[in-house]
């Protein structure tokens, strides 16, 4: 994505309008429980859901407007994070945020993995990118001026 085209994407999912309001990525995930415990501890997360409750393998995160399924599929499908794949292509995942600033500060204190540390991770796009238990990459930004 080059540098125009990713500040347009980046006003289009800060805008406020419309039927559409949200999308939760579904992640494969390796270490159910640790990557439940990465999103709860690290980033705040809380547990929306978690199923079945014999033999769970499926569960909700959800901080404020913000879900990500977390899915482990058998010991033979293993995570594939966009960045395993191609290098340039490396989110997996963009969460609008009002304050990136403040929440850059709180995941630091929570001990989360930062892939880029609080900057213009894009032209005009101010934030940070952490990466979870199974290296998903997950941009917390916003247009700097808006």
């Amino acid at each position: 994505m080059d540098e125009a085209s990713s500040a347009t994407a980046a006003t289009a999912m800060s805008a406020d309008s419309g039927n559409l309001r949200a999308v939760s990525p579904c992640f494969i995930v390796e270490n159910f429980g640790a990557s439940i415990a990465y999103y709860r501890d690290r980033l705040g997360f809380e547990v929306e859901y978690q199923g079945p409750a014999d033999n769970p393998f499926f569960a909700i995160v959800r901080r404020d407007g913000v879900r990500i399924m977390l899915k482990a599929i058998s010991p033979a499908v293993h995570p594939q994070p966009n960045h395993t794949r191609h290098k340039w292509a490396r989110l997996d995942a963009y969460v609008y945020t009002t304050d990136p600033d403040v929440l850059f500060e709180e995941f630091t204190r929570r001990g989360a993995s930062f892939v880029t540390q609080l900057s213009f991770i894009d032209d005009g796009l101010w934030g940070f990118e952490v990466a979870d238990a199974d290296g998903y990459v997950i941009a917390f930004a916003r247009l700097r001026n808006d």
